[in-house]
């Protein structure tokens, strides 16, 4: 039991000035990645600055901390009263931030040279990803609404219209309208390019007899 609560050693002013000026510019380094790389639409300041913040107090703690059992016992006590409730809905915002922390420990620790090989990979690899079209996916669907009158051979014409810029088709609705004297068709389609998206509209309007042509274009997947 006396090792356990020996007293820490303690560092000099120099050690603890050295640390956080390492932390403070390596997370710096990932915030600005972080910065370039974004793109979702809710981008938070606050957040940026929660990444820099975050990595000091986590050398400032593990500085604290030392090899004193005691002292982490304490501080893990301390963490378990406070309880953070702000969600991070992006997993990407959750990896930069542990980045910081991570920088933090690393230097708190002294361990200079696994904080700044790290730091250097993580932000050469997050630009990486952000720049290759690695993970993406070019998938331009849409819903497409039109009515067309009972017993119309115009529907022939509008699936011809439909093979000739679009990938798949799928009927997901039909509605009577107008006390039953039109048929309001709702596909889900997936065009070949998005640029066939004024053409598709184009052709569509020229086919007899149809009307109230509405396309609503969606990307497949949509990151926020």
């Amino acid at each position: 039991m006396g090792e356990i609560f020996a007293p820490a050693r303690v560092l000099g002013f120099q050690e603890v000035l050295i640390s956080l000026l390492f932390t403070f510019v390596l997370t710096m380094a990932i915030a600005t990645i972080y910065r370039w790389t974004y793109q979702g639409l809710s981008y938070s300041r606050s957040f940026v600055h929660t990444q820099i913040l975050g990595g000091i107090v986590a050398t400032v703690m593990i500085m604290a901390i030392g090899d004193s059992l005691a002292r982490g016992l304490g501080i893990l006590g301390t963490l378990a009263i406070i309880r953070f409730r702000t969600p991070i809905r992006d997993p990407r915002d959750i990896i930069f931030l542990f980045a910081c922390f991570a920088v933090g420990i690393g230097s708190g620790a002294g361990v200079y040279p696994v904080v700044i090989l790290g730091t250097v990979f993580f932000c050469v690899t997050a630009l990486f990803l952000h720049i290759s079209p690695f993970a993406s996916r070019r998938q331009y669907e849409g819903i497409l609404r039109f009515m067309l009158p009972v017993h119309n051979e115009s529907e022939d014409e509008v699936k011809k219209v439909l093979r000739k810029f679009c990938t798949s088709t799928v009927l997901v609705a039909m509605r009577e309208a107008v006390q039953g004297e039109v048929i309001e068709y709702s596909y889900q389609i997936r065009l070949k390019d998005p640029s066939f998206h004024s053409e598709l509209l184009d052709q569509l309007h020229n086919v007899r007899n149809i009307s109230d042509v509405n396309l609503i274009m969606q990307r497949a997947t949509v990151e926020l």
